[in-house]
């Protein structure tokens, strides 16, 4: 069987500075992978590259198969890879449902399974992103990737800024989604208890050899 999601070699860096040198990743359907380590290690590096917000300097990225071109963002999303990044990058102005039908403008049943998973925000429709409560507005950019279906879901820091009952609540729901969706993901996570208690695989060095 085909991995889901692979790096082969992946080296980036920032001009003529390399912060990640040749991660290997092999992840199947349905895998949560916890990327651990201390501020500056490089793992929020590793996801831009990952999702096409930053070039390669060498290796590859592997979506079913396919060689995703290295820092193409766009062609990342449309095939399926899906970043929430740490500052979760919402549309402020507009509500929680046009926020999700922004993502998925054309895809209903995928929105009305975002709101079960999150009732909160169905209770918050109509609000606008700007004015949520910041467990709810990780809860919405967590949401608008899902509404994506996406083969391959990144996330960035779920935990900043938030209580730890919220916390385990959202890695609950991530949990859930890669159970029923078969979605892989690799999260990014300062709460290493709470990320290990949902994941199936997790690295704390860029070798990618799971503990």
């Amino acid at each position: 069987m085909t991995p889901r999601l692979q790096c082969r070699g992946l080296t980036v860096g920032y001009g003529s500075l390399t912060v990640v040198r040749n991660v290997d990743l092999s992840l199947s359907d349905g895998t949560v992978l916890a990327l651990l380590g201390p501020n500056g290690a490089g793992k929020t590096t590793m996801l831009s590259a990952m999702a096409g917000l930053l070039a390669h300097q060498s290796g590859e990225v592997i979506l079913d198969g396919t060689v995703l071109p290295s820092g193409k963002a766009q062609a990342a999303n449309r095939a399926g890879l899906v970043l929430v990044p740490d500052n979760r990058c919402l549309f402020t102005t507009l509500s929680v449902g046009d926020n999700l039908r922004a993502a998925a403008p054309k895809d209903r049943d995928a929105i009305e399974e975002v709101a079960e998973m999150f009732p909160a925000l169905r209770r918050r429709w109509k609000v606008t992103a700007g004015s949520l409560s910041g467990g709810e507005q990780q809860m919405l950019a967590i949401g608008r990737a899902l509404v994506q279906r996406p083969r391959a879901l990144l996330i960035d820091e779920l935990s900043m800024g938030l209580a730890p009952l919220i916390v385990t609540q959202l890695l609950d729901t991530v949990r859930r989604a890669a159970d029923e969706m078969n979605t892989v993901v690799v999260l990014v996570e300062q709460h290493v208890r709470l990320a290990l208690d949902v994941a199936d695989e997790a690295s704390c060095s860029f070798t990618a050899r799971p503990f």
